[in-house]
């Protein structure tokens, strides 16, 4: 595995290769890698003659000190866990690196609605981060194809009008499903942080979207909300719900009945005690 640390050196070697012809995917992660990880780099893996994984803990998406600090990194098991796959490249940048000055640091996009509810309305700045290093890293980094999983809907939705509206690249978003546990939870990075109990307890995220998509034929969106949400609270270990949304999957504002979209998702979005949790299940229609 080809390991970079400097982006003029990367981009070096990605010259190279595009001037062979090679296709090129990438997948940008903030490390701590799983399964969910795992999948992304090897469906990039199947579909490109080349692969780039980069691994990042970008600052400026952290709407809170305290979980910038706290987010795992575990950038020596990262390496094994590519090596065992037979990633090709990784590129692992410094701060300074991503961020040589303010105004990359400063730089924002205007993404509308889509950045005003739910994630953005909750952690305010984020996507403003999320589109700083991504606008970055794809300037570093001229890819073919795209790869970011599911479980970061409205991230995505971002992510695509940044591309393709914003920055107006040639690029291939490829969005894949979100990878479960066993018992249904979402695989994230941040599921070692929670204790014995709540890990338990987080299930009733995955158990309540799926009885959301099974009552879906006979409720509206509005009752299946309350329902959702009472599920939700039932939970001791769930300390609050910050938000149950059923949306258009395209724009993200809310459906007031089945018929307002031919896709409609469930975002939803709790805390546990020191950790925040977030999934989505489509409802209506198949991404």
């Amino acid at each position: 595995m080809h390991i970079f640390k400097k982006a003029s050196d990367i981009k070096q070697f990605i010259r190279k290769l595009k001037a062979e012809g090679q296709s090129l995917g990438f997948v940008p992660t903030m490390g701590a890698l799983h399964e969910g990880h795992l999948q992304l780099i090897r469906r990039a893996m199947s579909e490109n003659e080349q692969v780039v994984v980069s691994i990042f803990v970008n600052p400026t998406q952290f709407d809170e000190a305290s979980d910038f600090s706290h987010y795992p990194r575990s950038i020596e098991q990262d390496i094994l866990l590519l090596e065992s796959i037979n990633c090709p490249i990784l590129f692992l940048p410094s701060e300074e690196d991503i961020y040589p000055d303010e105004a990359l640091r400063n730089r924002t996009f205007d993404f509308g609605y889509l950045e005003k509810t739910m994630e953005g309305a909750h952690r305010p700045g984020h996507f403003r981060g999320v589109a700083q290093v991504v606008s970055r890293l794809l300037e570093i980094i001229p890819a073919t194809r795209l790869y970011l999983g599911q479980k970061d809907y409205q991230q995505v939705k971002i992510i695509h009008r940044l591309v393709h509206d914003i920055l107006k690249l040639p690029l291939e978003i490829v969005v894949c499903p979100t990878a479960r546990e066993v018992d249904g939870l979402a695989i994230s990075s941040r599921n070692v942080r929670l204790s014995k109990e709540e890990r338990q307890a987080a299930t009733a995220l995955y158990k309540t979207l799926d009885r959301a998509r099974k009552e879906s034929s006979r409720m509206t969106p509005e009752e299946l909300k309350k329902m959702a949400v009472e599920m939700l609270l039932q939970v001791p270990e769930i300390r609050e719900v910050e938000y149950f949304e059923i949306v258009n999957a395209d724009t993200l504002s809310p459906v007031s009945s089945w018929g307002d979209s031919s896709q409609i998702i469930a975002c939803l979005a709790v805390r546990m005690h020191e950790v925040r949790l977030i999934d989505n299940m489509f409802l209506k229609g198949i991404h």
